[in-house]
């Protein structure tokens, strides 16, 4: 199993209870016309709000035509994507998670920026109220060393050799703290895949907060993971 999500933060964050009403009933239509001519209405709109204490979730719904090629034509067929979603209230702060299930690795940033955007459109008026969250280089950095042996896999980033963008540490070559100290010498840690031993699952971990489930595990477990051990990491 491949699950991506990514975390967000909100700016000045109102209650949750407000947020909820905000987000209560919303719906967009959007007319399209097919090439063949005929009319289609694509919706936005958020559904199945839940609220509690500290949490609000919900799903974020989004119509889409996709463009599929079938014996030299292209057809149009209408999709429907949708994201789970979770505001976490964390002391002061609160934080957005957003699932992206069904998308590619390659999309998934795009998708769950998306969500985060319309969210923030939706609850402020305007979208740069929910921004991208960090986890500095320092905490992946303990991350990976509290245990080196549940690693298995580290990208490196922000290189000052010339002509390399990225460095890999991966499989027999994590057990060289040699040439791991000289990687840190010359970059900073970007990824980090590894296996969290207390939960049973092997998990990636960005800078930007993006994490990814690698291996069997509930929608609900790992969301809780992300919320309990990885909400704390960010700075």
């Amino acid at each position: 199993m491949v699950l991506p999500a990514k975390v967000f933060e909100v700016t000045d964050p109102p209650s949750l209870s407000t947020m909820a009403e905000r987000l209560e009933g919303f719906r967009e239509e959007e007319a399209y016309e097919t090439e063949e001519g005929g009319k289609l209405s694509l919706i936005t709109e958020v559904i199945n709000l839940g609220l509690e204490e500290d949490l609000l979730s919900g799903v974020f719904c989004r119509d889409f035509v996709k463009r599929r090629y079938y014996r030299g034509r292209s057809h149009e067929t209408p999709v429907t994507e949708e994201a789970p979603f979770w505001f976490k209230r964390l002391g002061d702060r609160v934080f957005l998670i957003v699932l992206a299930p069904s998308v590619a690795r390659g999309v998934k940033k795009l998708l769950t920026s998306h969500v985060a955007n319309k969210l923030g459109e939706v609850i402020f008026g305007e979208r740069w109220r929910i921004v991208e969250a960090r986890i500095p280089h320092e905490t992946l950095k303990e991350l990976h060393e509290s245990n080196p042996q549940a690693t298995k896999l580290i990208w490196f980033d922000d290189i000052d050799i010339p002509g390399i963008e990225k460095l890999c540490l991966s499989g027999p070559s994590l057990a060289d703290t040699s040439l791991y100290h000289e990687y840190l010498k010359h970059g900073k840690i970007w990824y980090v895949v590894f296996e969290v031993v207390k939960r049973g699952i092997v998990v990636g971990v960005t800078r930007d907060c993006v994490v990814t489930l690698f291996s069997k595990s509930t929608i609900e477990n790992f969301v809780e993971y992300i919320m309990e051990d990885i909400l704390k990491l960010i700075e």
